[in-house]
């Protein structure tokens, strides 16, 4: 529905709102472009033909100089050629002869003028008519002036004189009369030159002057046309800012185009819509925060009432302690009598340690003999093994001997010696053996002893134990009893420590979240929103702090540790 709308408002817009910048910036820039290259290309075309129009009616300057020059410079070398028969006539050589080259000079340069005018670039149909009288006069006026020049060479001044009057002057009238014609053209033609020159200038300060009308127009078309498409949607986009940052959401939507402007109206738009979702959720948000802080309230008197009620049990269990003392300490003089005792079994148990380690020690001496015997034993056996071999010796020897004795006595030696050490080592043997037999009879008695000795012990004992009996039957029921009382007092101590710490987050978290609930009403009160209005601000109720009862405390001293 916002999409078909949005496509309906756009219709309604004109069309600059519907171009996009670039373009529109383009198609500007292009046509100043275009209008400066049209003012420049018309102001270097009418730039040239001015040079040109000033180059044509210089040129024609120059050619009607030329022809005019052509019959000053005849007219002036007739005056010099005069003036040569004068210095002649007075012996004025130097003077004749210098008058003489400026009159040549002269001619010469008239014909260089009239050279000039005949090889003029433009030729008009009057002039060319005048060209062939224009060109026949000169050149008899110019041949009329060659007797002159060799008369005046000859320094002939009579001569001179009548030649100027019979014949130069008549050929300079003649040729003046076509001149004058002919510069009377060539006037005409530079007058022409010189108005088309003026009108192609008029001209052109027209087309320049339609150029800088023509920008006048292009700058207030862009400067209207810019304000229509940029900077109208922009200060309708920075109002709407200013409102938005000044909380106001209830701005109406407005049509948009499809140039970039277009899209930043939209895009503000959109987001002044999201804005006002977001700050209508929000504040929604608040009020159920709101709500909750309450009820968590609501909560915390509840747990003080169970807190209470814990204290309660706590109290009763204490009491139930208390009887439980007796019998500890019942217990405890059980426990003393059990350890006097104890403390006379042991006793007899030291002693009876202490005879049983010296028959330890006796029976390590019968060791130590019964290990000598065995040496002693073994001595004996390695004798009697080598007498063996001995005497093996002695009788091989005796049969190989014969009548020979000597290694027969020699035999004989070592088995005397050899039963000889026999015997003593015997001797020694009955000697050990009846210390050992001694030593055996000794422990025999010492372990009677010990015997009797261990005979008290156990008896102890098992006075021992009877009473050790008795405390231990006493010792069940009160640890069942006090097990049962210490399970309880956990649980109470440990619920009651539970809800004093709920008691004492809950009021803090609701404190603070109530606090919370408070600045983010208000932060959202600022925004004003369609068919709402801003919320005054709300002062947080303070809950009251939630005291735990103390319990009775109960006198331990009568607790004695066993």
């Amino acid at each position: 529905m916002d999409n078909t709308t949005s496509m309906q408002a756009q219709h309604k817009l004109g069309f600059l709102h519907q171009i996009r910048l670039v373009p529109l910036f383009s198609s500007i820039l292009g046509g100043i472009l275009l209008l400066f290259a049209l003012s420049s290309g018309l102001a270097g075309y009418f730039l040239m033909q001015a040079d040109r129009d000033q180059r044509d009616v210089t040129d024609e300057i120059q050619v009607r100089m030329g022809l005019s020059n052509s019959s000053n410079h005849l007219r002036t070398a007739r005056i010099n050629m005069i003036h040569a028969g004068a210095a002649s006539r007075i012996a004025e050589m130097d003077d004749m002869k210098a008058n003489i080259a400026e009159a040549e000079k002269r001619i010469k340069q008239s014909q260089d003028g009239f050279n000039t005018y005949m090889a003029r670039a433009v030729k008009t149909t009057d002039g060319e008519a005048l060209d062939a009288e224009l060109s026949a006069n000169f050149k008899a006026y110019i041949d009329g002036l060659q007797p002159m020049l060799k008369y005046a060479k000859n320094g002939m001044f009579e001569a001179i004189i009548n030649h100027e009057n019979e014949q130069a002057r008549p050929l300079d009238s003649a040729y003046n009369k076509v001149l004058l014609k002919a510069i009377d053209i060539r006037t005409a033609r530079a007058n022409q030159l010189s108005e088309q020159a003026h009108q192609r200038t008029q001209l052109g300060m027209a087309f320049m002057l339609g150029a800088f009308v023509l920008a006048l127009a292009l700058t207030v078309m862009t400067f209207i046309v810019l304000r229509r498409t940029v900077i109208h949607p922009l200060l309708r986009a920075a109002q709407r800012i200013e409102q938005i940052s000044a909380g106001d959401l209830t701005m109406p939507e407005e049509p948009t185009g499809r140039s970039e402007i277009g899209r930043l109206s939209r895009h503000l738009q959109t987001m002044q819509r999201s804005l006002g979702k977001t700050v209508g959720t929000v504040r929604q948000g608040a009020e159920e925060i709101y709500r909750g802080t309450s009820e968590i309230s609501a909560g915390n008197t509840d747990l003080s009432s169970r807190t209470e009620q814990q204290a309660a049990a706590i109290e009763q269990t204490a009491a139930s302690m208390e009887e439980l003392t007796a019998t500890v300490k019942q217990n405890a003089d059980n426990a003393h009598h059990a350890s006097t005792l104890a403390e006379d079994a042991s006793g007899k148990a030291s002693r009876g340690g202490q005879m049983v380690s010296g028959v330890v020690k006796t029976m390590g001496n019968i060791s130590t003999s019964s290990k000598k015997i065995s040496e002693i034993t073994a001595v004996i056996n390695s004798i009697a093994f080598q007498t063996n071999i001995l005497a093996l010796n002695a009788a091989v020897e005796a049969a190989r001997a014969g009548e020979q004795g000597r290694g027969f006595a020699v035999v004989a030696s070592e088995v005397r010696t050899l039963a000889s050490r026999s015997a003593q080592a015997a001797k020694e043997i009955e000697g050990l053996i009846s210390e050992s037999v001694r030593l055996i009879d000794q422990g025999s008695g010492e372990v009677v002893a010990a015997g009797n000795t261990m005979t008290d012990i156990v008896d102890a004992v098992k006075r021992v134990t009877d009473i050790m009996l008795e405390i231990a039957a006493a010792s069940d029921e009160q640890s069942r009893g006090i097990v049962q009382v210490s399970q309880a007092i956990s649980e109470m101590d440990k619920v009651t420590q539970q809800n004093a710490s709920l008691v004492e987050e809950a009021s803090a978290a609701a404190a603070s979240l109530e606090e919370q609930a408070a600045r983010l009403t208000e932060a959202v009160g600022t925004f004003r929103l369609t068919g709402t209005s801003a919320i005054k601000r709300v002062t947080p109720a303070v809950n009251p702090s939630v005291s735990l009862p103390k319990s009775n405390t109960v006198n331990t001293d009568n607790w004695e540790t066993f």
